[in-house]
């Protein structure tokens, strides 16, 4: 069972290359599954319109996770009602619409668990990180609710994601960090199991400031005349992981980075 991962996708250099690009992957790697993180996928690069949903879905994503900025576009609200295959951050608070948790199935008839968490430290106020993940444990079970559980952890800070990631060793297929833009080469299978990654970096032009135009953050850095953050427009590099999973316990075989196109090393 081989899942693929992207990281958060940034306005429409990121989507572009999505679309482009992502149907080769999956028939290239033999991928049976694919989540992206899509909370900058908006021509602004912060949050995601009901149809970019349905242009990645089109495009081989078969679910959204978000973060921080998913109600950035205010039709979210409402869409993501209905709209089971976008995960919001499982720890918002309780009125928030939409949901932090669904099971999927895959082409091949099996049962994906997906979990959506937001870091604590340096985010938007939510719901304790960790408090939300041990009820979680105390509710599901690998192999038992489905047959793999892979966790989306949106966070600011390396030891939050890391502390996280041995929480969920043994219980997950995958943990994977979002949010800073910026893919970390740790790629690794944890004692126990499971594929961790601390941050799978971002689909979007990486000629840029973390995924905005780079004259447009340096003139905010040096105070100077400057508009509104606003996304790069160059090619863009498609960032994230593959892990192939063992179907009898659920937990992970293998794991390496992945990185197509753009201006990053590829590999692939």
């Amino acid at each position: 069972m081989k899942i693929l991962f992207l990281g958060d996708i940034v306005g429409d250099a990121g989507c572009i290359a999505v679309k482009k690009h992502l149907k080769i992957i999956i028939e290239k790697n033999k991928i049976d599954f694919v989540i992206a993180n899509g909370e900058n996928a908006a021509i602004d690069g912060v949050g995601i319109t009901e149809n970019n949903v349905k242009e990645l879905i089109s495009s081989g994503v078969d679910v959204i996770t978000t973060g921080n900025h998913v109600w950035d576009q205010k039709e979210t609200f409402e869409f993501i009602k209905s709209e089971k295959r976008l995960l919001r951050p499982q720890n918002l608070n309780k009125e928030a619409p939409g949901k932090g948790f669904e099971i999927y199935k895959s082409k091949k008839g099996y049962k994906i668990g997906v979990l959506n968490l937001m870091g604590n430290v340096f985010m938007k106020k939510c719901e304790d990180v960790f408090k939300t993940a041990e009820n979680f444990l105390k509710a599901h079970k690998l192999k038992e609710s489905y047959d793999f559980l892979v966790v989306d952890f949106h966070g600011e800070i390396t030891s939050e994601k890391m502390a996280m990631g041995y929480y969920f060793d043994g219980h997950a297929t995958i943990i994977v960090g979002t949010h800073t833009h910026v893919p970390t080469n740790d790629a690794r299978i944890l004692k126990n199991g499971t594929a961790y990654l601390t941050d799978a970096g971002m689909c979007g032009d990486y000629d840029s400031v973390i995924g905005m135009n780079k004259e447009n953050s340096l003139n905010r850095f040096f105070k100077r005349d400057s508009q509104k953050h606003y996304p790069a427009k160059g090619e863009a590099s498609l960032c994230g992981m593959i892990v192939d999973a063992n179907i009898n316990n659920g937990l992970a075989k293998s794991v390496s980075s992945f990185i197509h196109g753009g201006k990053l090393k590829n590999t692939i």
